[in-house]
């Protein structure tokens, strides 16, 4: 009986040590994704080539327009296009000849060098929910995003295994005058996180203010000669560059600093209706940003963006997770890898109001859509809802935990001696069971994904417990990761210049909401 007790309580507690080893606190970052798996390749070689033709005589019979930006016209005058008033037609085969010169691959550094990531190949890079003015919690329900929520979905990021990346604009902070946030989200990223980071795109000279705080962080001569940002410009689609998002292009390339040149595509409003017409136009509008982009500074890190969801044709809602964007992504992927550029699309896409069925449908849908498609640079991968107009910070730890699915699935199958498991199966037998064979024991903490957010209980347990669905769960995992978030070390006289900085520049301008 004595025995029997011991082993008990040895059960037990070998239980609790399992369960504290699962559940105490973790920074760690996940490597980013390299798959192992093929990428899903929707249009056949016959498909492409009708695509590329296409956008190329956009490109010269219809021209794009580049608005308020003499400058840029100059340079494209330079580089032998038709510039006739704003708009600008490119003869056959100038933009992919500009394109040429972007690089296949980049790194973008972390003041962590451990989490500094590689974008492009094979790889995945997970980054958050990215612009909506407005945040959700179970709480406070809707309401405008304050410099505060921007902080702690800052340290969400940073707790976040699976995300490798701290994004940008998470959520707009409503309470800080439009001309000095990006100051204050500039040095969050920068000192609430190790991860590496997005700069501004509202202003060319928020893009400049991003470039000097860079020089602070990691030293002018580094960022001179490194990337330690990803931006984002979109494209005013349909085919027009204006000049606030062309102008932070032209600081970011200059300073050797990425852009993603990103069309923002919704499916009948900014595109036509048709796969092939979106793809077509969507083509066009990236090689003619990129090829701009190498006019400013040859070699400049940039990526083939794809912004992609249709429309209700009753509402004229956006929707999201739908086949037709699908098909555009994995087609975008396509073309994006025949100009030999990393790609950016898909994310935590929804249209829902709440983190409800209909937002894990359309998130599910966007994500694996992301995977397969063969994205390089996901934004939004997290936190995104009603549309991309509110930051949820319970669909935020849902999403990042949904994350770690995708690191699985991109490990692909295993078949090196240990996973064919010819011992165990000669172990057990006929009529047997796994549960205590050896090669479970060796391997059953690694061998199933497992979320931390959902509940796996049996029904009695988990109405004892509260009977808590998945937004409970998830609202308890935010409150677990603030009460247990940690500021990653910083140089104080570096942290002392950041201020320093911020406050010179919040002072030398009146406040604008603007």
């Amino acid at each position: 009986m004595a025995d029997t007790q011991t082993r008990r309580r040895s059960r037990s507690g070998g239980g609790a040590a399992r369960r504290a080893e699962r559940t105490a606190v973790s920074v760690e970052t996940a490597r980013y994704i390299q798959r192992n798996i093929p990428d899903f390749e929707i249009l056949t070689e016959e498909a492409l080539e009708l695509i590329e033709a296409n956008a190329e005589t956009v490109l010269e019979e219809i021209g794009v327009a580049f608005v308020n930006n003499p400058a840029a016209l100059d340079r494209w005058r330079a580089a032998g296009a038709d510039v006739t008033g704003e708009r600008v037609r490119l003869p056959k085969g100038l933009a992919r000849t500009l394109c040429a010169t972007a690089p296949s691959t980049y790194t973008q550094h972390a003041r962590n060098p451990d989490r500094s990531v590689e974008i492009g190949g094979r790889n995945l890079v997970l980054a958050p929910v990215y612009g909506p003015p407005f945040v959700h919690d179970a709480a406070g329900g809707r309401r405008y995003a304050t410099m505060a929520d921007f902080e702690k979905f800052v340290k969400l990021g940073y707790m976040s295994k699976w995300l490798h990346h701290s994004g940008g604009t998470i959520c707009e902070p409503t309470d800080i005058p439009v001309n000095k946030r990006h100051l204050d989200m500039l040095k969050a990223h920068m000192t609430l996180s190790d991860k590496p980071f997005m700069g501004s795109v509202t202003e060319a000279s928020r893009a400049q203010d991003s470039v000097e705080m860079c020089e602070i962080l990691f030293g002018k001569d580094f960022v001179q000669n490194n990337t330690v940002m990803t931006s984002l410009t979109n494209i005013n689609s349909p085919m027009t560059f204006d000049d606030v998002m062309m102008g932070a292009l032209e600081v970011y390339a200059r300073n050797n600093q990425a852009c993603i040149i990103s069309p923002f595509i919704v499916g009948g409003a900014m595109a036509p209706v048709s796969v092939a017409g979106t793809l077509t136009q969507v083509l066009a509008e990236v090689m003619a940003g990129i090829a701009y982009s190498q006019l400013i500074r040859p070699g400049a890190p940039v990526i083939f963006g794809a912004f992609v969801t249709s429309i209700d044709m009753n509402s004229g809602a956006p929707t999201f997770g739908t086949p037709e964007a699908s098909q555009i992504t994995y087609g975008a992927g396509q073309l994006a890898r025949r100009l030999g550029l990393p790609f950016r699309s898909a994310g935590s896409f929804n249209g829902s109001k709440l983190p409800d069925a209909q937002a894990a449908y359309e998130t599910a849908n966007s994500l694996n859509m992301g995977l397969l498609s063969g994205v390089n640079f996901m934004l939004h991968a997290c936190g995104w809802l009603e549309g991309g107009l509110v930051s949820s910070f319970e669909k935020f730890v849902m999403d990042a935990d949904q994350l770690g699915a995708l690191h699985k699935m991109a490990q692909g199958v295993a078949m090196d001696e240990d996973a064919q498991a010819m011992a165990a199966i000669a172990e057990v037998g006929p009529g047997g069971h796994y549960l205590g064979c050896a090669h479970t024991q060796a391997n059953f903490k690694s061998a199933f994904w497992r979320a931390e957010v959902f509940d796996f209980k049996p029904y009695e347990t988990w109405s004892e417990e509260g009977a808590r669905d998945t937004v409970a769960l998830a609202t308890e995992r935010v409150q677990y990761l603030i009460d247990n978030y940690r500021q990653p070390p910083l140089d104080p006289a570096i942290d002392d210049a950041l201020t320093e900085y911020v406050a010179k520049k919040k002072a030398s301008m009146p406040d604008s909401f603007m």
